[in-house]
């Protein structure tokens, strides 16, 4: 362990249940071997099993539910935030979350702070507001860490700041061995010759499942199929209510989100990701480390990088149910060609390495804590 001058403290107000949180064990867990003093601020504290033993907690003095709004979550622990920082100045902190009100504070009190931005702006670019904003206080992070080229791309062309690039880790061992546990779920076993197609993400306007819902819609007459989505959020009823209206209720289950779809996933013929926005989603990833013809809508930033603009999978165009409904059909007719890809984009993985992305993260984050 590298004894450090300065503590770490990591920013992240609310865990759920997406890539956000996943990369943020990850990292988290791993920063915690590599440096002393490691410190997590949240609301959070249900989650706090998933973290090593010697990450200590910042947290509200006043136990909040979880189930408020976002927005006074991120003011209770940015008070929370503040109020350490205030007695405790000689830190370095790492945002995974509310950055720009992050950005604000540590600039405030003079300390360093390190963003991790997850997303595309592409979901709120166009509000002129938010963009002028968002564009001069990103700038006084004294580092913007993205995880996809494109998307570093954008954020330099669009917000005119340097920014590095690190790769979400991806741990294919775990994935592998997660993936043997037994399931209970057996509506994939019940019938031998259906088309089992998976999908997991958070029930958001984000990852667009309507546009899913929409292209089974058009094939459920051609095509024998079924379909598992994993996830939870405030699109539920929207999404129950289509599902039932359009007589899909024997077609397609939605699962509460589960730490482990994996087992699920490795009985699925077919992933779909239909988002609108993302930064380099896990979800994907996961899928091809477990040998699935993958399906993708073309959104910033990502997809495109993994399946290696097509040669790993197909692509379809963000929103277009009518076009992911023809991909589906291709995938169907031409099994040899889409083995192929999906092996090709199983070798591409590499470049997602577990190790070689967080020591990636050490070598950034050291210089920060070992001087005053």
């Amino acid at each position: 362990m590298i004894k450090t001058k300065k503590n770490l403290v990591l920013f992240m107000p609310f865990i759920g249940g997406g890539g956000v949180e996943k990369n943020l064990y990850i990292i988290a867990n791993y920063l915690s071997f590599k440096f002393n003093n490691l410190l997590l601020c949240t609301i959070s504290t249900k989650y706090k099993k998933k973290f090593d033993k010697k990450i200590k907690f910042i947290v509200p003095k006043k136990k909040w539910s979880e189930n408020i709004s976002i927005r006074i979550v991120y003011i209770v622990c940015l008070y929370s935030l503040f109020k350490y920082l205030i007695k405790n100045r000689n830190c370095v902190v790492l945002s995974f979350q509310a950055n720009i009100y992050c950005i604000l504070i540590c600039k405030l009190l003079n300390i360093k702070i390190i963003v991790r931005s997850n997303s595309s702006p592409s979901g709120w670019y166009h509000n002129f507001i938010k963009k002028s904003i968002y564009k001069i206080l990103i700038s006084f992070a004294d580092i913007v860490i993205v995880n996809s080229l494109s998307f570093k791309k954008q954020m330099e062309e669009r917000f005119n700041i340097k920014v590095k690039c690190i790769f979400n880790p991806l741990n294919k061992k775990e994935i592998l061995k997660l993936s043997k546990k037994k399931t209970k779920d057996r509506f994939f076993i019940s019938q031998k010759k259906i088309i089992k197609i998976i999908n997991f993400g958070r029930l958001t306007d984000q990852k667009d499942h309507i546009t899913l819902l929409k292209a089974l819609c058009l094939l459920k007459k051609n095509i024998n199929f079924r379909l598992i989505i994993f996830g939870k959020g405030v699109e539920y009823n929207k999404l129950i209510n289509f599902i039932k209206k359009n007589d899909l209720s024997n077609n397609v289950k939605i699962r509460n989100f589960t730490d482990n779809p994996f087992p699920v996933l490795l009985q699925a013929d077919i992933f779909i990701l239909c988002s609108r926005y993302e930064g380099l989603p896990n979800a994907l990833m996961e899928a091809i480390v477990l040998k699935k013809i993958s399906i993708s809508s073309d959104c910033p930033t990502g997809p495109k990088e993994i399946l290696s603009n097509g040669k790993g999978g197909l692509l379809f165009k963000v929103g277009d149910y009518k076009d992911l409904a023809s991909k589906i059909k291709y995938s169907l007719k031409n099994k040899k060609l889409l083995s192929k890809k999906k092996m090709y984009a199983y070798k591409k993985l590499e470049r997602y390495d577990y190790d070689k992305n967080l020591i990636k993260y050490t070598r950034l984050i050291k210089p920060f804590l070992i001087t005053n």
